[in-house]
């Protein structure tokens, strides 16, 4: 009559994942110490945490100076984004200046085979594009018809800038001139947005904004399982009461009875 019943819940979750490439800059400039340590290892820093903070999109990295190379295909294996992160340097590259176009060149050849339904790089650099055979305008053309989102990032500061130390251990400075022209451009051809960064905190800053911005989609679907447990105290309801009709009947009963 109570009805008893237990109850069991299933959820199932999938996602729909988004494929980014960090295309980040390893020229000799990003060694200057306006931020802590340094540009290049501020950068890192960002981009760990960035990776830490996504769930199961697939993610791959590009690393340019005058030249530009895939450093990791894009995967879900963030260990290994990790390390390769760390691992960065501004030895991997030797030949000198910023190839943002080639950069960008590299990045669409590993979305060419995406099936995600979006696609976004994240472009981080401190200078003028001034070398490589591709033109950056033209590349974020193509990207734009890939369907390929670039949001572009521009690391350090205006001005007189602290580079390094003399012979004699004291700071040496350098006068720095960043144009943004050419990344405010990328990001709007392909849809992205531009930003600039002059410190450690503001950089963090920019990849929060980006990491809120493009999440991935997560559906979930639960089930409400309900089944019915009375039939077994019904069971042993109607065996008892067998035995006790059994009982009524048997020798014992009708001696006591008497």
């Amino acid at each position: 009559m109570a009805r008893p019943q237990r109850t069991s819940e299933k959820a199932e979750q999938w996602t729909e994942g988004i494929d980014i490439m960090l295309a980040i800059d390893i020229s000799h400039s990003m060694q200057i110490e306006d931020f802590t340590p340094n540009r290049l290892e501020a950068a890192k820093r960002v981009a760990i945490d960035f990776i830490e903070g996504r769930f199961q999109d697939r993610i791959g990295m590009v690393v340019f100076s005058g030249e530009a190379y895939s450093m990791a295909p894009l995967t879900t294996d963030y260990d290994l984004l990790r390390g390769y992160i760390k691992s960065m340097d501004f030895s991997l590259i030797e030949v000198r200046g910023t190839a943002i176009g080639s950069a960008l060149g590299v990045v669409l050849n590993r979305m060419q085979e995406s099936a995600a339904k979006s696609k976004i790089c994240i472009l981080l650099s401190d200078g003028d594009s001034n070398a490589g055979n591709i033109d950056p305008l033209t590349a974020a053309g193509l990207a734009a018809e890939m369907g390929v989102k670039v949001y572009t990032i521009i690391v350090g500061r205006e001005g007189r800038v602290p580079f390094g130390k003399d012979f004699f251990g004291r700071r040496q400075f350098l006068e720095n001139t960043v144009d943004e022209t050419t990344m405010q451009q990328i990001a709007s051809i392909t849809g992205g947005r531009f930003y600039r960064a002059t410190n450690n905190q503001a950089l963090q800053e920019v990849f929060d904004e980006i990491d809120r911005l493009e999440k991935s989609e997560i559906k979930e679907s639960r089930y409400l399982n309900t089944a019915d447990y009375y039939y077994i105290y019904l069971r042993w309801a109607l065996v008892f009461y067998l035995l006790w009709l059994l009982g009524k009947s048997t020798f014992l009963n009708n001696l006591l009875s008497d």
